[in-house]
């Protein structure tokens, strides 16, 4: 296998940085992509009926949809996979807040940028004084959206201002975390910052200062260049009627950013009908390969300690499941079935997000007790069946020799039932470091997120999945040969 993935990275770094599609026929339906769980004002599930979605991209592709003589039908789509859903042909046309930026025009079909955006920042209202720009939070944690130009401006800043980028899969829980305390600042969109206020309606300020600009673009693939401008001939027929200001109006995110943008737009010239040829400098994968193994220590570092706290949890519930009275047995076994029962991604939600009130546990340590708590019930099953098969035969040697309980579990018992439990012990570590890509969730960006980041900047996941790929064997494979030399000298009775 690991042959088999040199080849492919070797074939994927050799591979050419463009692909063009072939073109298809017209259809009579407008297939676009977006992401609902962005919400409004992009894309959003209606209240009322969540099978339908609503939000100012979603006017817009039906206006597009309209004007192209077909009907619009919506897909859902992950807001980091769009791209690559388009390049794959499973939608035509893909927008939900996608940015205009050079190394996407480098690879798909762009659309002009039909909304102007600002990059503001969100302090705490008590914050508010000394926090107006980045500069100002030094040594301070910044939240914002991974593989954004939010993040990317953030990471620029890391190396010379020395805050410290917290990258979020969603929206919303940078603004929850800033209320609670967690990171110093939010960097977004004036349009996620300002539904974020109405949601959360105090706690926290939007600066007046604007950090960057950009544009919100839709994205075909690289070989539908003749639809792209097709599309922008309508983007600027409906500037010019006053359309899409209509809808932004609805939405509440027309201002005076978008009339000057509108007017820059309707003064720039029409583009051709040739494909893009537009190519931005592609950073080699070197380049990202210290982030990558950043990645993969955070990764080995959270398995280990949470491996530990399971083992050590896992080992006091098989005890007391074993040893225990009958209310002792029922609630450990109610806890090993409910951290059994339920996905260990809801659990790690519960317990960074939902007990937040309660405490406020730091990323790492909520990762490290989510992932232990989760493994130490599958840890105690193994240890429970590795106490139960030794037989009763020397455990009533040992009482007729006059060993007591305690002496009997650490002297007999115990070191039978961890040979038999070596093995099955072993499998779950290299579990326990696949499932550690998870805690991306709360913040922790590890390797998984790491590489996701990489894969969104360059608009492929063959050369970062097979890095990331060899990473985690890497890390895997020499635990699986230590834990087999291990299980050979101490395994056997």
């Amino acid at each position: 296998m690991a042959i088999a993935l040199l080849a492919a990275l070797t074939c994927g770094a050799c591979a050419p940085d463009e692909r063009r599609a072939t073109p298809s026929a017209p259809s009579a339906t407008l297939r676009w992509g977006g992401d609902a769980e962005g919400g409004a004002p992009f894309v959003e599930a209606d209240a009322a009926d969540p099978a339908v979605v609503r939000g100012f991209d979603v006017d817009i592709a039906t206006l597009l949809a309209g004007d192209l003589g077909r009907s619009p039908a919506f897909t859902q789509v992950a807001w980091a996979s769009i791209e690559q859903s388009v390049g794959r042909g499973d939608v035509d046309l893909g927008m939900s807040g996608l940015e205009d930026r050079p190394e996407l025009r480098a690879r798909y079909a762009v659309t002009l940028p039909y909304f102007a955006f600002r990059e503001v920042l969100a302090v705490r209202t008590a914050d508010s004084a000394r926090f107006r720009t980045l500069d100002d939070l030094r040594g301070r944690r910044v939240g914002t959206l991974g593989a954004t130009m939010a993040y990317r401006i953030l990471r620029d800043a890391e190396r010379t201002q020395k805050l410290i980028p917290v990258s979020y899969d969603d929206d919303v829980h940078p603004y929850t975390d800033l209320v609670d305390g967690r990171v110093d600042a939010v960097l977004l969109d004036h349009v996620i910052a300002e539904r974020a206020l109405r949601r959360i309606p105090s706690g926290f300020v939007i600066q007046p200062a604007t950090i960057a600009t950009g544009g919100y673009v839709a994205v075909l693939a690289p070989g539908q260049a003749a639809l792209r401008d097709s599309i922008d001939r309508i983007l600027r027929t409906r500037m010019a009627d006053g359309s899409l200001e209509r809808i932004f109006r609805t939405w509440g995110v027309w201002d005076s950013t978008q009339v000057v943008h509108q007017a820059q737009i309707l003064k720039a010239p029409i583009t051709s009908t040739e494909p893009e040829t537009v190519r931005a400098t592609a950073a080699p994968w070197t380049a990202y390969l210290p982030a990558l193994l950043r990645g993969a220590l955070i990764t080995l570092a959270i398995s280990i300690a949470a491996m530990g706290l399971a083992v050590a949890l896992g080992t006091g519930i098989a005890a007391g499941r074993v040893y225990g009275s009958a209310p002792v047995r029922w609630l450990l076994t109610g806890y090993v079935e409910v951290m059994r029962g339920t996905p260990v991604l809801l659990q790690l939600f519960v317990l960074y997000y939902g007990l937040s009130a309660v405490i406020r546990l730091p990323a790492l340590l909520a990762a490290i007790l989510g992932l232990g708590l989760n493994y130490a019930a599958y840890e105690s099953e193994i240890y429970r069946s590795a106490l139960q098969a030794v037989s009763r035969t020397q455990l009533e040697a040992a009482r007729t020799l006059g060993l007591n309980e305690w002496q009997i579990f650490r002297l007999v018992r115990g070191p039978q039932a961890m040979r038999v439990a070596l093995a099955p012990m072993t499998n779950d570590f290299v579990a326990l470091l696949k499932d550690s890509s998870l805690v991306s969730v709360i913040t922790v960006v590890e390797l998984t997120k790491q590489t996701a980041i990489y894969a969104t900047n360059v608009g492929s996941w063959l050369i970062p999945g097979v890095l990331c790929a060899l990473l985690y064997l890497a890390l895997s494979l020499p635990l699986s040969h230590m834990a087999r030399r291990i299980e050979a000298r101490w395994g056997t009775p």
